[in-house]
């Protein structure tokens, strides 16, 4: 084995160890997926002109990149105090979905329910760009609610026979009413009744880091509220696009929605 492979395997080591002794969210680096990327510095970490999230660990600190689904393969590079530094994105191809949606409106929406969608979407974006500082974010999560996976993250969707967005998040289907849980720690920035995802709550754990709780039956959080692990949300509804009840949960990491599998700690994993 030369030099360069030794050092390749050493870093890779101690990157897995970190990742299980901080609580780390698992290493994928696909689209969709989280790079962690070890560095010297904690100082003006940036990818693709967004700050990202940046953890102490024992041999320094590690960058916890979200990589957006529409992100191709290849060669991408953190910009920092201390100059340029390299990661690599695999390749990944996601399943397929088809869907028949009974509310064809919601597939198709009328010309009068544009304005409310752009309204929506504005609000929802805002709160995924925003960067509130926390000395670390909880990135060890439980899952949101009890039920059976019925929809994962990535999937390319056809909705009554129309090619749409892959799927942001990962769909938990269980019975109306199951209560939703906060994964981790944080503060409600947002909640609605919105167009597509119905009653909704975005829960901002700090550091870029933004869940999202869609189609609920109820909400029990108010904006500016702080939640801690564990704290109850509402509950798993019907409203919005669905084709049953389900709870639509989506992580957003440096803006880039992710697989939310990749924060689940053992325990709780689906």
């Amino acid at each position: 084995m030369n030099k360069d492979c030794r050092v390749k395997c050493l870093a890779l080591t101690l990157l897995m160890i970190s990742q299980c002794a901080l609580g780390l969210p698992e290493h994928d680096s696909v689209p969709g997926g989280i790079a962690l990327v070890p560095l010297t510095t904690d100082k003006n970490v940036m990818f693709n002109g967004r700050r990202v999230m940046v953890n102490e660990s024992a041999e320094g600190y590690i960058a916890i990149v979200g990589i957006p689904l529409s992100r191709s393969p290849g060669s991408l590079h953190l910009d920092t105090a201390e100059g340029r530094v390299r990661f690599k994105v695999n390749e990944k191809q996601y399943e397929e979905q088809r869907l028949t949606i009974k509310n064809n409106r919601k597939v198709n929406p009328y010309a009068q329910d544009m304005e409310r969608i752009t309204r929506e979407r504005k609000e929802m974006d805002a709160v995924f760009n925003h960067f509130s500082q926390v000395d670390r974010a909880d990135t060890d999560f439980d899952l949101p609610t009890q039920g059976i996976v019925s929809s994962p993250f990535g999937l390319r969707r056809i909705l009554n026979d129309q090619p749409r967005s892959p799927h942001s998040g990962m769909d938990i289907a269980a019975r109306e009413g199951t209560p939703i849980i906060s994964p981790a720690p944080g503060k409600i920035v947002a909640t609605g009744d919105y167009f597509f995802n119905g009653n909704t709550v975005l829960v901002d754990h700090g550091q870029g880091l933004i869940t999202m709780y869609c189609h609920m039956s109820s909400i029990s959080v108010k904006v500016g509220q702080r939640v801690d692990k564990g704290q109850y949300l509402g509950d798993v509804g019907m409203t919005g696009r669905v084709t049953g009840a389900h709870l639509h949960w989506s992580v957003s990491l440096n803006n880039a929605r992710v697989n939310p599998a990749l924060f689940l700690n053992q325990e709780t994993t689906p």
